[in-house]
């Protein structure tokens, strides 16, 4: 019998919320953050931190409006923040005309 959380075919906001956060720590140790260098691996972080998003927008119900849906919404945005979070650690160390002097 499979797990609720590990079935793809099933939402599941805990599953969405993990993915996301642990390719935000893989992104952050890979990027060395201190020092930013480039590098092309957090391509990877930031695929599946799209996915554990799209998990997590799976969650949102149609019908009503309750404290479950602002709390999904809460994780959505919380999930936007960590994408843009990986997407900047991606792409800035490239942006050389933001540091030159």
């Amino acid at each position: 019998m499979r797990s609720r959380i590990l079935n793809p075919h099933r939402a599941s906001l805990i599953r969405g919320s993990v993915l996301v956060l642990v390719s935000l720590g893989t992104a952050y140790l890979l990027s060395g953050f201190p020092t930013n260098r480039a590098t092309p691996l957090l391509i990877v972080p930031a695929f599946v931190a799209i996915i554990g998003g799209a998990d997590t927008f799976r969650c949102m119900r149609k019908r009503q409006w309750d404290l479950f849906q602002a709390g999904v919404l809460l994780c959505l945005y919380m999930d936007l923040l960590a994408i843009c979070l990986i997407l900047f650690l991606l792409f800035y160390p490239y942006m050389l005309w933001l540091t030159s002097q």
